[in-house]
């Protein structure tokens, strides 16, 4: 596994290692020893979450407050997807900054995301199944959301707006100057 630094010191990019061959290929998306000692990182990841999506859907910017907040692991099975991170920890130097990147099923390109940072992602080919590992359980009630569109972010989301295929309760979310963000100060913060 070959990692890729990122503009937060807290995400990486992920290369797994592709065992080519007259066969097809080969490849462990997932080991829990080499992520260790590639990234220093102990997660324990509980739950496997996958979504299937045409073109042009958007799904995001999502996260969950503390004390369920997630760390994800994510990649594209099928297709290709531009995938949006925002820092979201108030008293960090990269509040609401964000970084994109494609991942598909071409570049075998994974994301890890860790607790504190919104994710959204947007299918740029005609459909998409992103797959995605996280390390606490759903919880309604620590559910947060950012804009996809707030201004103050500025996200290049690469299609244009009018063929966005968004949810209402998408449509719905506050921007960041408005949205429940992870405090330090606060106890719960993980």
């Amino acid at each position: 596994m070959n990692i890729i630094l990122t503009s937060f010191k807290e995400v990486f990019i992920l290369k797994p290692i592709l065992h080519l061959d007259e066969r097809g290929s080969f490849m462990e998306s997932f080991n829990a020893i080499e992520f260790e000692k590639a990234t220093g990182l102990k997660i324990n990841f509980c739950q496997d979450n996958e979504t299937r999506s045409k073109k042009g859907v958007l799904r995001g910017l999502h996260y969950q407050l503390p004390p369920f907040s997630q760390s994800k692991l994510l990649r594209v099975i099928e297709g290709k997807v531009l995938d949006i991170i925002v820092d979201v920890r108030k008293e960090s130097p990269t509040f609401g900054q964000h970084y994109s990147c494609e991942l598909s099923a071409e570049n075998q390109l994974q994301i890890f995301i860790p607790r504190g940072f919104a994710h959204g992602y947007i299918t740029l080919s005609e459909s998409s199944i992103f797959s995605y590992k996280v390390d606490n359980y759903y919880n309604k009630e620590s559910e947060a959301s950012i804009a996809y569109d707030d201004p103050k972010l500025g996200i290049d989301w690469m299609l244009e707006p009018s063929t966005f295929l968004i949810s209402e309760k998408d449509r719905l979310h506050p921007n960041l100057d408005q949205a429940k963000c992870f405090d330090f100060n606060n106890p719960l913060y993980d």
